[in-house]
């Protein structure tokens, strides 16, 4: 009988009792080892469910703790055609991002997320993709790893591994559709316009919005910027409960062809491309008030400018500088900026007694693992490649940190590209793909080789879309050794 294939990526490490359940119809499975980088593979069966006298198989999980192992942390289903493979549109991962956003409790985290897989088109799998982690809420992890008045403490806080959302500033869509509402028929000028800077992207556009109308097109405008832009999915106080301390943020006003049909302030936003993200304000007032509230904790921002195209207007240093008085302003002086040579040469116990928690730098060089071709890719190998090649001390000379970049590229791929536009939605994003896949195969080679392979001197950054918890338990453990 026909089926559709679910991949189910898994991992735990955290306090008290932690389970993960998944199941389909006549197939489950619970998962409870620590430290594990797990994949199931599950089968939602046409003879299962008795089709077609029932249309659809659940997929479902739930993520359980608390001391004796009960406690609901995180549930959510999708009901799965076994002849199409389509998701129905009721189910609880289908609809919006905001179905998928972590789960925080007071002393773990759950983060989980889905791809709704097509037929395998252009090399993307042709099994859903699901993945969830259950870890620690790591608040505070600088100061489990490095606490005041340790022998950690007086190390080089260049000896940490730092967590980092790829792209943090493009976690929703609410500023682009506050000015895709606000534009109502023109939305399609706008991705008419902005369309050649999405530069391999644009021919897709192209093709799917040829021969149809304004209004159409303005409808569909949401979900193809969505399905181009959108790389994390929590808010900036769940990344960085999540554990995240280093921030690539691209501030810039918004494009000339958005800004006459913007409802919003002029000012700076995160810029993916010619698409504005997160305001660039809120981005460092909310940094500031979670380092107040957490005095252990010391997080880098690096703002640059990649792919950020000329008709959006960069800022100079004096509004720069502005922005950032005024976040620091907030913390009524217990927070002050530090600059490259703390990152590179202060222990992190002067970082703390001198209040340098906010660590900015301003478009530097570093080592990164990221390569146009390595990078572009459905199954992480070129990736796994470009790892072994490019992470080694010899490669860190002279560089001021080292990036790891663990998110693939997929969107380097024409055909992909293509695929994502045309069937452009919240569960078929192309991005989401590839997420549990790379972060199974490259998170537990960073595990294993940083130590022995990399200066413990030298900062390491280790990057991701849609960041989860796996990623930080990696970091905080390949901290503790290189702070050991």
């Amino acid at each position: 009988m026909p089926s559709k294939g679910v991949q189910a990526y898994t991992y735990i490490s955290g306090p008290g009792s932690l389970s993960i359940d998944l199941s389909v119809p006549k197939q489950s499975t619970t998962v409870t080892a620590q430290r594990q980088f797990r994949s199931e593979n599950f089968e939602v069966d046409a003879a299962a469910i008795k089709f077609p006298l029932k249309l659809h198989g659940r997929f479902e999980f739930t993520a359980r703790g608390g001391d004796d192992g009960k406690k609901e942390l995180a549930s959510a289903w999708v009901d799965v055609n076994p002849m199409t493979g389509d998701i129905a549109s009721k189910s609880t991962m289908d609809n919006t991002l905001l179905e998928t956003r972590s789960r925080v409790e007071k002393d773990v985290i759950t983060c989980f997320g889905i791809y709704e897989s097509g037929a395998g088109n252009a090399g993307l799998p042709n099994r859903h993709q699901f993945y969830a982690t259950v870890t620690h809420n790591w608040s505070s992890w600088q100061g489990k790893v490095a606490p005041p008045g340790s022998e950690a403490e007086k190390k080089p806080f260049a000896c940490l591994v730092l967590p980092c959302p790829h792209d943090v500033g493009m976690n929703s869509m609410d500023t682009m559709n506050a000015i895709l509402a606000n534009a109502g028929p023109a939305g399609a000028a706008i991705l008419t316009n902005v369309a050649p800077a999405f530069q391999r992207g644009q021919e897709s556009i192209g093709k799917v919005i040829s021969g149809v109308s304004n209004l159409t097109v303005a409808k569909l405008a949401p979900d193809i910027i969505a399905s181009l832009s959108i790389t994390q999915k929590d808010t900036l106080s769940t990344m960085l409960a999540i554990g995240a301390r280093y921030f690539e943020f691209r501030p810039a006003h918004c494009h000339t062809a958005i800004l006459p049909h913007s409802p919003l302030p002029d000012k700076l936003y995160f810029q993916h491309g010619p698409i504005p993200g997160m305001a660039y304000d809120a981005f460092l007032a909310d940094l500031v008030h979670f380092l107040v509230a957490n005095p252990t904790e010391i997080a880098v921002v690096h703002v640059r400018w990649d792919g950020v195209p000329g008709e959006c207007k960069r800022p100079d240093g004096a509004e720069l500088k502005t922005y950032l008085d005024a976040a620091l302003a907030l913390s009524k002086g217990s927070v002050k900026a530090g600059n490259l040579e703390d990152l590179k040469r202060a222990s992190i116990k002067d970082l703390r007694a001198q209040g340098k928690r906010l660590l900015y730098v301003v478009d530097v060089g570093v080592l990164s693992t990221y390569d146009d071709a390595a990078n572009a890719t459905v199954d992480g190998k070129s990736m796994l490649a470009a790892f072994e090649r490019i992470l080694n001390s010899k490669s860190q000379e002279g560089k001021n940190m080292t990036v790891a970049q663990c998110q693939a590229t997929v969107s380097g791929i024409k055909d992909v590209i293509y695929y994502s536009v045309a069937t452009a939605g919240v569960s078929t994003m192309a991005l989401m793909s590839t997420k549990a896949m790379c972060g199974h195969l490259l998170l537990p080679w960073l595990r294993d080789n940083v130590v022995k392979r990399c200066k413990k001197d030298q900062l390491l950054v280790v990057m991701d879309d849609f960041v989860d918890g796996a990623g930080t338990d990696v970091a905080v453990e390949l901290s503790r050794q290189r702070l050991a």
